[in-house]
């Protein structure tokens, strides 16, 4: 008799949210079964890795990660230009750095002029992030979301602190949302349920769980990542069944293996090879715990998760 390997079967399936216009827009989630297991369900859209990209210089990146775009980092419409047409982008995350106060302190309509000369230079899809100073964030995003009407951008982070003004104005220009919670599967459930509340479709929220780097609680992040996506497939929570984000380039690119030195650490290799791996292992675990969409830096960290996936889908 031939063999015939064991199956699991799942009674629910991932929300599929499509973000961008035309013939560039890029939908993710659909799947009805553990992330690559195809041989158990349907896996009808690839994982969307983005490039992250800031409104400012990025200053406080380590030299490997930001010498990979000298020439294009002092201007993020010529920095979005470069990640789409010579990195072949996807997607492009942008990062509104410069609005916090702790940095330069830009005023939201600073950052709605950054967001509208973006998009003019790009026809990718654009997610639009933040400085992650929850008070800051909600004047920015709704600047942010209004500047980017019609464009069906993927906005956020709104969390428990600040999600109302966001989600309305996610819901009053027609964008998707990021919503965000600290790693606890009961907090990420809690705030989709208020989001929803105020009427926003639950179809277009994407959860952010938060990530961490390989070292700096990765194993953590997993598991909650693997149990959001578990309670989605296995009990069909329809409030746990949105696509999930991995915002791995920020966490990654802080942690002391991706920027130390040889002359401080020789004994753990060239230190730009290390970086590129630290993001692509970090990135490739959120993956097959259950992410759908990454934000990473480096082209050489995002070729080679892109080769994994290539492999694996």
């Amino acid at each position: 008799m031939a063999f015939a390997a064991p199956k699991e079967s799942y009674n629910g399936s991932v929300y599929a949210v499509t973000i961008g216009t035309g013939d560039k827009a890029v939908t993710v989630g659909g799947e009805n079964a553990l992330q690559f297991h195809s041989f158990e369900g349907d896996m009808p859209n690839r994982p969307l890795i983005a490039y992250e990209i800031q409104d400012v210089p990025p200053e406080d990146w380590p030299e490997n990660v930001k010498k990979v775009f000298d020439g294009v980092s002092d201007c993020p419409v010529k920095w979005a230009k470069f990640c789409q047409d010579e990195l072949k982008a996807r997607a492009i995350a942008l990062r509104l750095v410069g609005t916090h106060p702790d940095r330069e302190d830009r005023s939201a309509e600073d950052a709605a002029k950054t967001v509208k000369d973006v998009l003019a230079a790009i026809d990718v899809p654009l997610i639009i992030l933040g400085s992650n100073h929850a008070e800051k964030d909600t004047a920015v995003l709704v600047a942010a979301a209004e500047a980017a009407k019609d464009r069906n951008c993927l906005i956020g982070k709104a969390q428990e602190t600040n999600y109302k003004t966001i989600v309305a104005a996610a819901m009053a220009n027609d964008h998707q949302l990021i919503a965000l919670s600290e790693l606890d599967i009961n907090l990420a459930k809690q705030l989709n349920i208020l989001i929803t509340q105020m009427g926003f479709d639950k179809e277009r929220i994407v959860t952010d769980p938060m990530s961490s780097a390989l070292g700096y609680g990765l194993e953590y992040s997993y598991s909650v990542t693997e149990r959001i996506r578990l309670a989605a497939l296995t009990q069909n929570d329809q409030i746990m069944q949105q696509p999930i984000l991995s915002d791995i380039g920020m966490y990654v690119w802080k942690v002391k293996e991706t920027h130390a030195s040889e002359s401080d650490q020789p004994q753990w290799g060239p230190a730009e090879d290390r970086g590129i791996l630290w993001e692509a292992e970090s990135a490739t675990a959120m993956l097959t715990a259950g992410a759908e969409m990454l934000i990473m830096r480096h082209p050489k960290a995002v070729a080679a998760v892109e080769a994994l996936i290539d492999e694996l889908a």
